[in-house]
């Protein structure tokens, strides 16, 4: 009597992760880093954040730079935070302003950690898979 054995399990969807930057460099960077464990969005500005956050599915974490013209992370995040469908998403700041009052206007608008720049990958790859859901 043969005993077949069981099938694979189907493996889990990737979580998504989007990743605001004003700077090309730093989207393809990170980028690179978070492709081969999750889903990957980009956007480029405040306002195109936001039209894909809103969009479904929403991302799983939003990573966010403060720094950006028209439109700064504290704006988006803000803007996130107000709204029924985003304002669940963990958001990280990810900045070259590191003080304690940037941290602590982060913090209070809803982000969940805050890391400055220049990024340290294990770190940032760390702090992502600390922040996601476990599925």
């Amino acid at each position: 009597m043969d005993i077949a054995s069981p099938a694979p399990a189907p493996a889990a969807p990737k979580a998504t992760i989007l990743i605001v930057d004003d700077t090309p460099d730093n989207l393809k960077l990170l980028s690179s880093l978070l492709k081969d464990s999750y889903r990957v969005k980009v956007a480029n500005n405040g306002r195109k954040a936001l039209e894909i956050a809103g969009a479904s599915p929403a991302p799983d974490l939003i990573l966010l730079d403060v720094v950006m013209p028209e439109m700064d992370g504290y704006a988006v995040c803000a803007a996130l935070k107000e709204a029924p469908g985003t304002r669940n998403i963990p958001v990280i700041f990810l900045t070259g302003r590191a003080d304690e009052a940037d941290r602590e206007r982060g913090f209070a608008l809803g982000a969940v950690d805050y890391i400055a720049k220049p990024v340290d990958p294990p770190a940032v790859l760390q702090r992502v898979a600390a922040r996601l859901p476990v599925s």
